[in-house]
């Protein structure tokens, strides 16, 4: 039998320590803490598969830096591991940087991750929204058509910032837009194109008072709230707002806003998601914001704090805190 050295027992013992103390750490952590794990990451997506929590953000960098998808799982809110490059760009041969801000879907069996990319300015410039699809949540993701799904600039609306939306009737439609501008379009049901409206019209603006981006939609008591992003994303005044409507097409009304900066806590708190614990009324915001003292643009972090609703289903002003949210295992 081989006899180890002083040494190489004093690193062994020095090991085992840690990882016993990093596993008797993460099972007394009782909240998720915010940023709920290290790095920056911006414009978070969240989502439940396979009994697990999802968050699928923006890697937060300099564009040209901004060439892959990271993705997080947890069982409990709380712990969270990374699966790193679900994406990237040699797998979306036409994305050449500015990955941003992926939705996910699954469907039949599939996991569809629309992302925007190439940051486009105009319709010369190859580049808009994608779709990539894997067998798994946490990828590996491939082109699922090997051009963009859109590529164009519609109502004035850069195609960025898509979030997928199921309506009640099972149709799948996509809600985009930047530059102050907001689509709604029908999606194909296998995801490779789009289905113009009765009208023939292929496109509808939504676009309510004080929209800037990163519009999403959930229904609740089969109400429509339909929420986005205000300010600039650089600024402290980057904030959430929302209004809620009968139908995916509004008309859309802004209520107030949800979800704003605290001068204790961190500034620019924006481009949000919203996580429904399943067969409860228990709501959680996903959202990223600005550490205090941050003056970089990109130095975003992903947290997630509790969304409540009051008697008469309007969003409560949400309370950005360092201590996140509490334990919560799915069943």
């Amino acid at each position: 039998m081989r006899k180890l050295s002083v040494p190489t027992l004093l690193y062994v013992f020095i090991a085992c320590s840690w990882l016993t103390g990093s596993a008797q750490q993460a099972a007394s952590k009782k909240t998720s803490g915010n940023p709920v794990f290290p790095g920056w990451y911006a414009d978070p997506e969240g989502a439940i598969f396979n009994k697990q929590y999802w968050i699928y953000p923006t890697y937060s960098a300099p564009y040209n830096q901004q060439v892959f998808l990271d993705a997080f799982s947890s069982k409990d809110l709380v712990n969270w591991t990374k699966h790193a490059h679900i994406v990237d760009t040699a797998a979306i041969k036409w994305a050449k940087r500015a990955m941003w801000a992926p939705a996910i879907v699954h469907k039949d069996g599939k996991y569809f991750l629309f992302f925007a990319a190439n940051d486009i300015q105009n319709e010369q410039q190859p580049g808009g929204i994608g779709v990539a699809v894997a067998n798994k949540p946490e990828g590996p993701f491939k082109d699922h058509l090997g051009k963009p799904l859109l590529d164009k600039i519609v109502n004035k609306a850069q195609p960025i910032d898509q979030f997928v939306f199921h309506d009640k009737d099972g149709q799948y439609y996509m809600i985009y837009g930047g530059w102050g501008h907001c689509n709604i379009t029908k999606l194909k049901n296998d995801f490779t194109g789009l289905v113009p409206f009765e009208d023939g019209n292929t496109f509808r603006e939504i676009t309510p008072k004080g929209y800037v981006e990163g519009p999403i939609m959930f229904i609740r008591n089969n109400k429509y709230y339909f929420m986005w992003s205000e300010g600039g994303w650089t600024g402290p005044d980057y904030r959430v707002a929302y209004a809620i409507g009968d139908s995916p097409f509004g008309p859309f009304e802004r209520i107030g806003t949800v979800l704003q900066q605290d001068a204790a806590v961190a500034t620019g708190a924006g481009h949000h998601s919203v996580l429904q614990f399943p067969g409860s009324n228990e709501w959680y915001i996903v959202y990223h914001r600005r550490p205090l003292g941050e003056t970089d643009g990109n130095h975003r972090v992903t947290c997630i704090d509790k969304m409540e609703f009051d008697e008469k289903g309007f969003i409560k002003p949400v309370a950005i805190t360092f201590e996140g949210v509490p334990k919560k295992t799915l069943q």
